[in-house]
């Protein structure tokens, strides 16, 4: 029960220093730090008599989670802090301290791992009904490594274009546009989400 306890209590270090700011939580940071302990207690109970081992399944096949996980890697911190759990509750305590090492290291290497970097989305609105259309797209090459039209929109006289360019010169881009051919509105839009190859 100890050693459950001590490895719920680094769980919860680990995830509160790995985890992106936007999905923290800190109820279910708590959760996992207490959820190894329960874990083990369960596991040592159902070791000790055949009944409260059948009473026990019995009770934890009827439970239902609601809660709605905002983020995949909170999966992985949660069957990280079961596991621990099973692991400390059969007496296993090398087994339990050799898997928060390999978890540890395992999560450090993979955070190292660089996201390629998404396209930009430029959003182009314009009142002008001669505007042309194809000599912007040109305009956007000189500046881009890669572009692409991905919308064209039409409202009340306004015309709306949105590209997914690759650049490393926004700022150029964006002031050239607007003083070259008087957009009402110029949008450079970046994320820093997930993107995949």
């Amino acid at each position: 029960m100890l050693l459950s306890c001590l490895i719920g209590l680094y769980i919860f270090a680990v995830y509160k220093l790995t985890s992106k700011a936007a999905f923290y939580s800190k109820d279910l940071n708590i959760t996992m730090a207490g959820m190894p302990v329960i874990v083990a207690a369960i596991m040592i109970a159902m070791q000790s008599n055949l009944i409260v081992s059948l009473g026990m399944v019995g009770a934890l096949s009827i439970v239902r989670f609601r809660s709605a996980i905002k983020n995949p890697l909170d999966l992985l911190y949660l069957f990280w802090a079961v596991s621990a759990g099973i692991i400390c509750g059969v007496g296993l305590s090398i087994l339990a301290f050799c898997l928060c090492i390999v978890m540890t290291v395992m999560l450090a290497a993979l955070d190292r791992v660089p996201n390629s970097k998404a396209p930009a989305l430029l959003v182009l609105c314009s009142c002008d009904e001669n505007i042309d259309w194809k000599q912007i797209s040109e305009e956007i090459k000189k500046y881009s490594k890669y572009h692409k039209e991905k919308s064209r929109s039409l409202k009340n006289s306004q015309t709306e274009v949105i590209y997914e360019i690759k650049t490393s010169r926004e700022a150029d881009l964006v002031n050239d546009l607007h003083k070259k051919y008087k957009f009402d509105q110029v949008h450079l839009v970046k994320h820093d989400g997930e993107y995949r190859i």
